[in-house]
């Protein structure tokens, strides 16, 4: 008896064959010339006339004929794909992580949809915000989010100052430059909140997500080996439609 994955390998094949050579059968009756024939004869007036050869264009495709080659060529595709959906019905196998069975007896058609949901799910979890690593984060209960310590500045205000740079005389008044110094006014006292995740939780996140993806793989694999029955459901399609 034929393996589940060994149905699912020639599915292809026999897929794409079977589309060409139906579609090869649906151009070939949509061509006229190439249904129809023609016998003549020619037979002159008396005995003197030309005498001309006859003249003959036999049928090159009978529908009949296509219409056979149709259901054989489709009744191939018609059992493969019976064979690979009963069979899918029936092949199971057990979602294994880490030495636990995390889901126990998953057919096939839900594996290969955990395997897609997976795929994203890596992608969604690869894409999570980081906290900062130029900063050090602590966990705050009261806002159920990452802080950083206080870190206090100074604020600074500019005042002008007067800079004598030449004594007023009887003649001459003083000459006096305005520069500005910054003059300590206050204190910041800063903390930064954030809502990322540390990386160690990221990437144990992807190590989950991707040790359940090999899970999923490997019970595929193994729903796959199962025997199958092959199917014959072909025949009886073709027989009627096409008797």
């Amino acid at each position: 008896m034929p393996k589940l994955n060994q149905i699912i390998a020639v599915e292809k094949g026999v897929k794409s064959k079977s589309l060409q050579e139906l579609t090869q059968a649906h151009h070939d009756v949509q061509k006229p010339a190439l249904l129809a024939g023609i016998s003549r004869t020619y037979q002159p007036k008396d005995e003197e006339g030309e005498q001309l050869p006859p003249e003959s264009t036999r049928v090159q495709i009978k529908a009949e004929d296509v219409l056979r080659a149709t259901a054989g060529t489709l009744t191939r595709l018609f059992d493969v794909t019976a064979t690979k959906d009963w069979a899918n019905r029936t092949a199971a196998a057990d979602v294994v992580v880490e030495g636990t069975v995390l889901l126990a007896q998953v057919p096939v058609p839900y594996l290969l949809f955990l395997e897609k949901q997976l795929t994203d799910m890596h992608t969604f979890v690869r894409k999570l915000p980081v906290l900062d690593a130029s900063e050090s984060w602590n966990l705050d209960p009261s806002t159920d989010s990452w802080k950083t310590d206080p870190v206090r500045t100074i604020r600074t205000k500019k005042v002008p100052r007067n800079h004598v740079k030449a004594e007023a005389t009887e003649k001459h008044p003083a000459q006096v430059e305005v520069y500005y110094e910054d003059v300590p006014v206050g204190y910041w006292t800063t903390v930064k909140f954030s809502g990322a995740l540390p990386a160690r939780r990221v990437n144990e996140l992807l190590d989950r997500v991707e040790k359940l993806q090999q899970a999923v793989k490997f019970a595929r694999e193994e729903a796959n080996s199962a025997e199958v029955t092959d199917q014959r459901v072909g025949d009886a399609v073709f027989g009627y439609l096409f008797r």
